[in-house]
């Protein structure tokens, strides 16, 4: 046993290291153990009383439930450590929420435990009733038996906690637990066992007995199974994943075959070889397009089905459908469809046996037995439909022979057409069945969720019965909105369908059907008819026809979201300037929403509270009702709002997101200097008694009242006079000493004024003209006390020329000197009138004194500010942060609980390899351009460095080079946080915590102590240096980053609070090998550690333990401030290694064990959080206790501000799109549409509920590659409810280069293809009903799909009418007069449609329109918009398709870094050439031969009309790439990346040549797909590839050489040339290798020899045939592709290649990229070298920049000023 592993001793528990509570010593002195609710939980679990003593282990009476459990069972006592704290966290949790509170405080309160208990075990009590099993939680729901209930709670988290990666497997870990239940049963009960007459004892026991006995076997089988998955490249159906092995426990086998204790010899754990091993279970993933089809054949249907009739109807030729329809034989002709719907049904039949066979083994016979009978049945459908069909004709037939002369249908014929009908009716009753279920949907659930044997069997024909999946309808409310949000789109669907794209296609079928002896160009093998040219007309409408519907979904849903979120009041302040106007009411919605109210204990939740809060709301959003009124009385909340507020105002300063000026005028500061009313931060002042002093100027002779009237109009305006005049007499009565003469004489004038002013007589008194001047003698006083040195004798001068102004001007009734005196206005000395006045009465205030100078400060800028500051603050992101947090306050959330009374949650990220912060050589270190990260975000982030540099100053910097000494971990900070790291991540979501403390700290101060608050503040802050600018002042005792003002104010049980609510857990998996490696990524995670109380990281230990063994532990770590290092809480043995399946998802399921509380919010590296949302978090998790629909929710989806918008206009159209996803689409897609999942963003996750049911993630390998997305539909199917709420958000990056996003792109892309693989997908395509089906299609899979269908839509389009050309159709239609041109015309135009796709788009025009204003919008989105949606489509169509044909999906590790630097020519060939430039050639090879062959284009408007947007998208699947480049355009770049492109494709590269460095690498690379792919998959490529030879067949005939024959013979023989150019290349090649070296002069008689032969060949051709010399190049259009298609072809059929073969195919392919590569190099060079281009590109790439006036120029072409 390693040193590591020694017991700790018991001798001492104080030091036992412990994770949040330390429960082993209950006596410590820690904030959490004040709790009476604590101690309470940690006593229940004490209670093991007169229980039987465990034979083996030593007892000690400090032992508790969870001992005695883990000697009997053998669990680890680090796992029992972990969940000792886990349960006692939350029953006190539980415990602290009830309300009322329990009458005995002391004791665990039965009702918290029942419903934990019920709670956890849901999952398990729900599997044990699928299966018919006898739940063994032997406990009645009223009995008391606490201990009982703790028992079993405790084993089954004990259970979990050891599990490992079967936590994946719910199920299993429900059968583990049934049994070992059955054997606590038993213990508990004192049965005897039969056999040795003794107690009953497990039947397992010792150390690590559950995890050797139970973990490992069933580990090892995943592990096996892995193993046969060839890391992910074997076919899915070969092997079992993570969920075949979880249904596996699905059926009552489970118990039959495994047995307890585990029979090792079950079939269960074999898994090669042997005949008798368990196949896959519950569903088997095959690679085809065929899956869409079967998982979504009930919109197929739906589709198809409309087609056809549409098309029957249409071709009748009327107005309107109904017209047609009138005709008796229309609608027998329509009653077709049931044909076509029967062979539908033969085909899914068909498509399940296909695919799911690997199912059927002899323990599941039924499923065979079912499948063929499916079939049969279908098969017999198509015949009864056909035999009746066939006699209704056949009658009304011979009823015409009988009579010509009526047409009317007879009786006979409509018994038919009636008999028909009524098979149709048999046919179709399930759906009519289903749609009364829809109609009722609570019937449909107790239907699915009861386990009576005789629904079972009615089901059994149309689901296999499924434990997930069940029960899944919304309640009748949401089933009306989603059903009128699709009735609405598919109405417009379908009349857009059959008016625009069926109705105008008849015609020209009918005049294409009707031509007659057209003159082929070519040999014809269908000359007799022209259906495959019509086919070829139909195709692309047929394909635009299948995917409009998302274009259609894109528009309602646009509209649909931007209506919910009016209706949620989003977007109403959207500025600074908006919220001047609502900040009187900010105070009181903060008040409102983020301070619990004192509730009375019955009110909460009743109708009248509900509607109180309705109203109240109503008051707050429109101000009805002077709220602020109330702020001035009482002044507490006056106080709290201004904690709260310059709270978040100075961590805006923390984050050197506004400087110290801004600080200043937007703290409310505290109320000194008597003033009477509340002081608004400075900015809202502003201008406003300027404004009061020229009402006074205008209104000279109105009485006071009138005057104050319209002064107060203005809230703003009464506080800034009222403070105004407060300010100037305090500071008056401060600057002169007390017990002086003058001292006396200020205050009788004051007193005056006073008495004026109470008996409304100020007007009639006093002299208005005289303010003005008052006004500027006090603006120039206050400008010389805010001096650094104070002239003491202009001070005075001023002050005597105020007092002239007083006692001159100001009294309407002028006093003679005696008056004076006599009042008390004048000195008793005449000599002092004489000019001594205030001579020796002045006395400054000391420059230490900085209250009283910032007052000054503060006081001069209400007196002097003219502008209305609309530009404070100056940073973009602080304003969008106000504005955002001001406006989620007047949107309606939960009331916030207390923070005691708060649900508790934990924030878990996973973490791999990424930055934590920035290192100094990275910030230092320049790219080839001479551009450093820091010289970048200097430029970017201009404003934020200046502030950054302030602040440091004002710290104690005093050269600006410390900056890389003393200010260096500063300096790291600063960048980290805006770039995407760990330590920004971190940052922010320990917020959190600071924020729960503040919200403690209020809950529970007194008056008094927030009062006493804000004045210690405003002195504390002096004492800080936090205002004085002066550098003096030693920095140790300047604020550390974490230590707020607040904090000072905390009495100690706040930190206590918010650690018992909050823990921030980090999965850094690979923690200990970066220690172990001294890693700089260790040390950053330590300091992070050190900083932050509430952050624990886990990680996985490797220890060797034998010659070749290791074993591996999950390790929680924490760091201790008492002890000053990194302390080891726990240490949970794994059975081995912890990656079986994808990494992420591993990862986090290792490290939630450690996570505590009732939620857990999952967050990624890239992630950021605000300190003002996080106060917002408490009324979030109150989500969970109301019902959303029929069910609460389990997932609260949050939303996504996406902070990296602002570097290029690439990234800011990213981020757009995204923000327009995780707003305004997830908004759609949670109400109305009941159907928003889970994307792997901020959500936050019921943690119970996910817990038992598989864990936030799912985790095999390749298929769940995107794992998020699988806990969301892992929720839908077992019965959760994700919601979306809008008032909270947290930051996002996102990529920002447009490699960077290809990658990114592709990642999804791929991932969506193997979704559409998985059985989840198959479930709720299934299992949903109708409508939510197709919101779930059109969301997901569906997307990607007809992204795919545009591309696939324009290369029909495009090789239709090559097709049209080359054959000589398109010439006879045109020249035969009688055909109708329009018609052609409307054929032609038909890619008009083809442009809709931009409406895909407008998802984000609206979102952003919504929140921004359209204005602001509409200034950035044109430039990027179209271009990029057409390369986005080229890249993931290619990955899309090509996974579900092929596989290869893999995680791409997209880069978080920023993008300025150039990517050369060769990198973006490799990322590009298979997606986009091999495509966009194609195509502009179909549209060049279309050009020069084709009648129609001889008429050039006609040609530019119909192809332009082809050529358009041509031009951008080319340019993109380098457009989006950084110097794309620069001409010497140009060069060089030539040279390298060259360098690459010609690199002789050895074995461990990368891709980056060998052509031959990446080629052989980007077949990596041939390799995983089966028989179908290579078919298919072979079918698609030979489309490349049609070029030269068609082209041939055009020939001169062809004279215009017709022959196939013209055909074969064009082969000839192939195989000459083949043969001369194998010449060259052999003679190269053979005398290029020694004898060079061969070779070059070789090369000679071939070039005479050539031109001698040529000669004779022009001579005695008709070849003409354009041929030449004519023929290269017919033969290169062709070139291309036989090379495809051969890298299919590789592995029958003899190799000497497959070294001139390589060869052959490297002339060919090089051709590519020349083709595409071309227009970037030649724009590349036309002056002024290259400025004009990065004037777009750079658009959001540039606007704000940055130096990027200089950052892209590298020349630093």
């Amino acid at each position: 046993m390693s040193l590591r592993h020694r017991t700790r001793p018991e001798s001492q528990p104080e030091s036992q290291p412990y994770n949040i509570i330390p429960i082993h010593n209950l006596l410590a002195d820690h904030p959490s153990l004040r709790y009476p609710e604590v101690r309470a939980a940690a006593a229940a679990l004490r209670t093991v009383g007169n229980l039987r003593k465990p034979p083996y282990g030593q007892w000690h009476p400090s032992m508790d439930l969870l001992d005695w459990l883990a000697l009997f069972f053998g669990f680890q006592a680090d796992n029992v450590r972990n969940q000792r704290e886990h349960l006692v966290l939350h029953l006190a949790n539980a415990q602290m929420r009830l309300t009322p509170p329990p009458d005995n405080i002391d004791t665990l309160d039965a009702g918290v435990l029942r419903r934990f208990r019920r709670k956890l075990l849901k999952n398990y009590t729900n599997w044990c009733n699928y299966l018919n099993k006898k739940s063994n939680i032997w406990i009645s729901d009223r009995s008391t038996d606490l201990r009982r209930e703790l028992l079993y709670v405790s084993l089954y988290l004990l259970i979990w906690g050891e599990s490992a990666n079967l936590r994946f497997m719910p199920e299993c870990i429900c059968f583990i637990f049934h049994n070992m239940c059955f054997e606590l049963n038993r213990i508990l009960e004192d049965y005897i066992d039969e056999n040795t007459g003794q107690p009953v004892l497990p039947s397992f026991s010792g150390e690590n007995a559950f995890l050797n006995s139970v973990v490992k076997p069933i580990y090892e089988t995943v592990r096996r199974e892995v193993d046969r998955s060839c890391n992910g490249t074997a076919p899915h159906s070969a092997w079992r994943n993570y969920d075949d092995l979880n249904e596996y426990f699905w059926s009552k086998r489970c118990f039959e075959r495994l047995k307890w204790p585990i029979d090792l010899g079950s079939n269960f754990f074999v898994t090669s070889g042997s005949r008798k091993k368990v196949g896959k279970t519950g569903f088997v993933e095959q690679r085809s397009f065929w899956n869409i089809i079967r998982s979504f054949d009930r919109l197929w249907v739906m589709l198809i089905l409309f087609l056809q009739a549409g098309i029957i109807v249409a071709w009748e030729g009327k107005e309107y459908p109904w017209q047609a329809l009138e005709s008796r034989d229309v609608q027998v002709r329509v009653l077709t469809v049931f044909f076509t719907w029967s062979g539908l049904r033969f085909l899914q039949s068909l498509l399940d046996a296909g695919m799911q066979y690997r199912l059927v083994s002899r323990e599941t016979m039924g499923l065979g037995v079912r499948m063929v009978l499916k079939s049969v049945v279908a098969v017999g459908w198509v015949i009864v439909f056909g035999v009746l069909y066939g006699r209704i004709w056949s009658q009304r037939n011979s009823d015409l022979r009988s009579s010509t002369r009526d047409q009317k249908w007879s009786s006979k014929a409509d018994r038919k057409v009636v008999t028909f009908l009524e098979a149709a009716l048999v046919f179709v009753a399930p759906e009519i069945l289903a749609l009364v279920l829809f109609i009722v949907p609570w019937i449909r659930n107790f239907l699915e969720n009861t386990n009576w044997k005789i629904f079972r069997m009615l089901t059994w024909w149309f689901q296999s019965s499924s434990f997930v999946g069940r029960g899944l309808r919304e309640g009748l409310v949401d089933n009306i909105k989603y059903t009128l949000f699709w009735v609405l789109v598919l109405a417009t669907k379908f009349s857009f369908s059959y008016f625009m794209q069926i109705k105008p296609m008849v015609k020209p079928s009918k005049e294409m059907l009707k031509l007659k002896d057209v003159n082929y160009e070519w040999h014809e093998f269908f000359d007799h008819s022209n259906r495959f040219s019509v086919g070829l007309l139909w195709l692309p409408v047929v394909l635009i026809y299948l995917m409009d519907l998302q274009i259609w979904y894109s528009i309602y849903s646009s509209f649909v979201g931007a209506g919910v979120g009016l209706f949620q009041h989003l977007g109403e302040i959207r500025n600074i300037e908006q919220l001047r106007l609502r900040f009187q009411f900010f105070a009181s919605a903060i008040q409102f929403n983020l301070m619990p109210e004192e509730q009375l204990l019955n009110a909460r939740g009743t109708f009248k509270s509900k509607f109180k809060d309705a109203i109240h709301r109503l008051k707050l959003r429109y101000g009805f009702g002077q709220p602020y009124k109330k702020l001035e009385s009482n002044q507490v909340e006056a106080n709290k709002f201004a904690l709260i507020w310059n709270e978040i105002i100075t961590i805006f300063r923390e984050e050197d997101i506004i400087s110290d000026k801004d600080l200043e005028l937007m703290e409310l500061p505290q109320n000194s200097w008597n003033a009477r009313v509340i002081r608004w931060p400075s900015f809202l002042l502003c201008n406003e008694l300027l404004l009061a002093l020229s009402q006074a100027k205008e209104l000279v002779d109105a009485p006071d009242k009138w005057l104050w009237y319209k002064i107060c109009k203005n809230e703003y305006r009464r506080c800034a006079v009222i403070e105004a005049y407060d300010s100037v007499k305090h500071l008056l009565l401060e600057i002169i000493k007390t017990n002086t003469e003058e001292h006396s004489m200020i205050t009788v004038l004051f007193q005056e004024i006073d008495h004026s002013l109470q008996i409304e007589k100020f007007t009639k008194t006093f002299n208005m003209t005289a303010l003005p001047n008052f006004h500027a003698k006090l603006i120039k006083l206050l400008e010389l006390l805010n001096k650094p040195k104070q002239d003491l004798n202009q001070v005075v001068n001023t002050l005597q020329a105020l007092y002239e102004i007083a006692v001159r001007d100001f009294f309407k009734e002028k006093r003679s000197t005696e008056q004076l005196r006599e009042d008390g206005l004048a000195p008793r000395d005449p000599a002092a009138m004489a000019g001594l006045l205030f001579g020796n009465a002045v006395q400054l205030p000391d420059a230490s004194n900085e209250t009283f100078y910032k007052q000054v400060r503060r006081l001069h800028t209400i007196l002097t500010s003219r502008d209305s500051m609309h530009t404070i603050p100056e940073n973009l992101e602080a304003r969008r942060r106000i504005a955002f947090f001001s406006n989620s306050l007047f949107m309606s959330m939960p009331h916030a609980p207390q923070v005691e009374k708060m649900m508790a949650f934990s924030v878990l990220t996973p973490y791999y390899n990424e930055e934590v912060l920035y290192s100094r050589e990275q910030l230092r270190t320049e790219n080839e351009d001479g551009i450093s990260i820091l010289y970048y975000l200097q430029t970017i982030y201009a404003d934020e460095w200046k502030n950054f540099m302030q602040r440091m100053r004002r710290e104690g910097m005093v050269k600006d080079d410390e900056i890389w000494t003393t200010k260096l971990r500063d300096l790291r900070l600063w960048a980290s946080y805006r770039g995407q790291s760990l330590g920004r991540t971190v940052r922010g979501m320990m917020y959190y915590y600071r924020a729960l403390k503040m919200l403690a700290f209020l809950d529970s101060a007194s008056e008094m102590d927030i009062k006493e608050g804000s004045r210690e503040l405003g002195s504390m802050r002096r004492d800080n240096g936090l205002d004085n600018f002066d550098s003096e002042s030693s920095p140790s005792n300047s604020l550390s980053r974490n230590s707020s003002s607040v904090n000072l104010l905390f009495k100690g049980h706040e930190y206590g609070t918010a650690l018992m609510k909050y823990t921030y857990v980090v999965a850094c998996q690979i923690y200990g090998t970066q220690k172990a490696k001294k890693d700089p990524h260790a040390e950053d995670i330590l300091y992070l550690m050190k900083n932050n109380e509430a952050l624990r990281v886990a990680y996985v230990d490797e220890v060797n333990a034998g010659r070749d063994e290791k074993e591996y532990y999950s390790v929680l770590v924490k760091y201790d401030q008492q002890l000053d290092r990194e302390v080891e809480i726990y240490r949970v043995k794994l059975p081995g290694p912890l990656k079986l399946g994808e990494g992420k998802p591993e990862n986090q399921n290792h490290a939630l064990i450690f996570t505590r509380g009732d939620a857990v919010q999952t967050i990624d590296m890239n992630q950021d959080n605000y300190f003002e949302e996080a106060l917002k978090m408490r009324n979030l998790l109150e989500e969970y206790r109301h019902y959303y629909g029929i069910r609460k929710p389990t997932i609260l989806g949050v939303r996504e501000h996406i902070f990296t918008g602002s570097v290029s206009s690439l990234a800011w159209f990213m981020s757009a799109q995204e923000t327009s996803f995780v707003t305004l689409g997830q908004r759609v897609l949670a109400n109305p549409l009941k159907i928003r999942l889970h994307y792997g963003h901020p959500d936050v996750f019921d943690r119970f509920w996910f817990m038992t049911r598989g864990g936030i993630s799912k985790a095999s390998r390749v298929i769940n590659i995107s794992e998020d997305i699988f806990a969301g539909f892992n929720c839908t199917l077992r019965g959760g409810n994700v919601t979306h709420h809008e008032y909270i958000q947290v930051g996002k990056g996102r990529d920002v280069g447009l490699n960077q996003i290809s990658m990114f792109e592709a990642k999804v892309a791929s991932g969506n293809g193997e979704q559409i693989l998985s059985r989840d997908v198959y479930r709720l395509g299934h299992r949903l009903d109708f409508f939510r089906m197709l919101s779930f299609f059109y969301t997901t899979v569906g997307f990607f799909l007809n992204t795919m269908m545009v591309i696939l839509t324009v290369y029909a389009f495009l090789w239709g009418r090559l097709y049209l050309a080359l054959s000589g159709v398109e010439g006879s239609a045109l020249a035969n007069k009688s055909s109708n041109n329009k018609a052609l015309g409307a054929i032609l135009n038909q890619q008009f449609i083809i442009q809709l796709g931009i409406f895909t788009a407008l998802p984000m025009i609206v979102e952003n329109s919504l929140e921004h204003g359209c204005l602001g919008f509409l200034d950035n989105a044109t430039p990027a918009l179209i271009r990029f949606l057409h390369i986005l489509n080229g890249n993931s169509d290619t990955l899309f398709g090509r996974t579900i044909l092929h596989g290869g999906a893999k995680y791409r590790a997209t880069g978080r870094g920023f993008v300025v630097q150039h990517k050369s020519f060769a990198e973006n060939y490799r990322l590009y050439a298979r997606s986009h430039f091999v495509k966009a050639v194609e195509l502009g090879l179909i549209l060049v031969v279309y050009a020069s062959h084709s009648p129609v284009a001889k008429d050039t408007f006609v040609y530019i009309a119909m192809t332009i947007s082809s050529w358009f998208l041509v031009a951008s699947w080319i340019m993109a790439p380098f457009v989006f480049n950084p110097s794309g355009f620069d001409w010497l770049k140009t060069v060089y990346d030539f040279d390298d492109f060259m360098n690459w494709i010609w690199y002789q590269g050895g074995v461990f040549a990368k891709s980056e460095q060998s052509w031959e690498r990446w080629w052989y690379e980007e077949q990596d797909h041939l390799k995983t792919t089966g028989l179908w998959g290579k078919l298919l490529e072979i079918i698609l590839d030979l489309r490349f030879f049609f070029f030269q067949y068609g082209v041939v005939y055009q020939l001169g050489i062809a004279a215009g024959s017709t022959s196939i013979a013209v055909y074969l023989l064009s082969w000839i040339y192939v195989f000459v150019a083949f043969g001369v290349y194998l010449v060259v090649a052999y003679a190269r290798n053979k005398y290029a070296a020694r004898e060079h002069i061969y070779y070059r008689m070789v090369q000679f020899l071939i070039i005479v032969l050539g031109i001698l060949a040529i000669i004779a051709l022009l001579e005695f045939t008709s070849f003409k010399f354009v041929d030449l190049f004519t023929s290269l259009l017919a033969f290169i592709p062709t070139g291309w298609g036989i090379l495809l072809i051969a890298q299919v059929l590789r592995p029958f290649l003899p190799s000497r073969l497959w070294e001139s195919v390589v060869s052959v392919a490297r002339l060919y990229d090089i051709m590519l590569g020349v083709i595409v190099m071309a227009p970037v060079a030649f724009l590349s070298w036309m002056p002024g281009f290259q400025s004009m590109q990065t004037r777009i790439l750079f658009n959001e920049a540039f606007s704000r006036g940055l130096r990027i120029f200089q950052i892209v072409t590298g020349k630093k000023s």
